[in-house]
């Protein structure tokens, strides 16, 4: 049964990944096309990320009272109407109905940002790390698909650029229902109340392995999320092409999921700290890359590492927070945790648009380092220390 769902969750994975590099790739250009003010072109990038916080909390009750399956198959069908909603947008000239498309995208991705733990478990101990890494292996597909559908889709309508790519956005969502119907979830041990199940959230969030593990999550999460939405951006006001800008993020989300073969084997071996620390500086890593130059090397090889630090960083901070719960906690703060960290997403993906518009690109990498090293630090005392779960944390 877990082979198979975890079979059935890449092949998701693949299918649902791939409305985020689309979003991410254009939402910023389009917004340039669209938008009222220069402050706002990554408004739609960002009510994406805000649709992620925002829908972490209702999918986890739908998923606990509904079962996991009926929550996918609800989240795919909010991804076909994203997309037809952000394609009227574009094809409107309507800067809010495509920002309220991509809102709802973040809502499909809520539950697409679940996988990951309806892997897990099903996987007992160091098999988790396993299972994670196994169904984010499927954003490697989404790497290719979701890039490659701006470039040959963005002129399919003629006079209206990029609406293509929007409607392939949908095409992908219906693929993924029949996908997901495969999908059974391990049923809910009979008696248990869901509601008042385990402790209490908030004695839970207090636990410094949770405070950690979150705060490892939204540094990782939010500083890839912080550049790559201005990188397009970046690139194409330094003179390179859309195309070039949409393959530079095809590269940053081959690097966010390439190491998904061996991720969980590495946290195996050498323990979640030190691969979480280890992709924090690969994040400091790429900002010193971008300040190199301006190349487009300089810039895709930044957003390679970018990616290749977020995979280690965000990949052990999700095996940490299941240390931290029972299987009847499991829903509240794996919630909870997604809520955290696309709340800052969010925050990050708005503030990087209006960062690059008033100090430059240069700054925004600078800003990369005391971040980093504010969660590194405590991060590598931990892995020094050899802390490791006895049990629940």
């Amino acid at each position: 049964m877990t082979r198979r769902n975890v079979l059935v969750l890449s092949v998701a994975q693949a299918l649902g990944g791939a409305s985020g590099p689309i979003i991410i790739s254009l939402g910023g250009i389009v917004g340039q096309m669209l938008s009222p003010a220069g402050a706002l072109v990554t408004l739609p990038v960002t009510c994406y990320h805000m649709g992620l916080a925002l829908g972490a909390l209702p999918a986890s009750f739908i998923m606990r009272h509904l079962g996991r399956r009926s929550g996918y198959l609800l989240g795919a069908t909010l991804g076909m109407l994203s997309g037809l909603i952000a394609t009227f947008g574009i094809i409107s000239s309507a800067f809010l109905i495509f920002c309220l498309g991509t809102l709802i995208a973040g809502f499909y991705g809520s539950y697409v940002q679940s996988y990951r733990f309806a892997a897990a478990d099903e996987a007992a101990g160091p098999l988790k790390a396993r299972a994670i890494s196994s169904v984010m292996v499927g954003g490697l597909v989404a790497a290719v698909i979701g890039p490659q559908l701006v470039i040959w889709m963005r002129d399919a309508i003629p006079g209206v650029p990029f609406a293509g790519s929007f409607i392939s956005q949908t095409a992908l969502a219906v693929l993924a229902l029949p996908v997901l119907a495969f999908f059974r979830a391990t049923r809910p041990t009979p008696g248990v109340k869901l509601e008042s199940a385990g402790r209490p959230l908030r004695q839970i969030m207090l636990k410094p392995r949770f405070i950690l593990a979150v705060a490892t999550g939204i540094v990782s999460y939010g500083l890839m999320s912080f550049m790559m939405t201005a990188a397009p951006i970046a690139m194409v006001g330094c003179g390179f092409t859309v195309g070039e800008a949409a393959l530079g993020i095809q590269w940053h989300v081959l690097g966010m999921f390439m190491p998904s073969f061996f991720t969980g084997r590495l946290i195996t071996r050498f323990g979640k700290e030190k691969v979480m620390a280890f992709g924090l500086l690969l994040i400091a890593a790429s900002a010193a890359v971008a300040l190199s130059g301006i190349a487009l090397t300089h810039f895709w090889l930044s957003l390679v590492l970018l990616g290749l630090g977020w995979n280690f960083g965000f990949i052990g901070a999700t095996a940490m927070v299941t240390d931290c719960h029972t299987h009847e906690e499991r829903g509240k703060v794996q919630g909870m945790n997604d809520f955290l960290i696309f709340g800052s997403v969010a925050v990050a993906s708005f503030s990087s648009g209006t960062l690059l518009s008033t100090v430059g690109w240069e700054i925004l990498n600078w800003a990369i380092f005391p971040i980093v090293a504010a969660v590194l630090v405590p991060l590598l005392w931990q892995a020094r220390a050899g802390a490791r779960p006895a049990g629940i944390a």
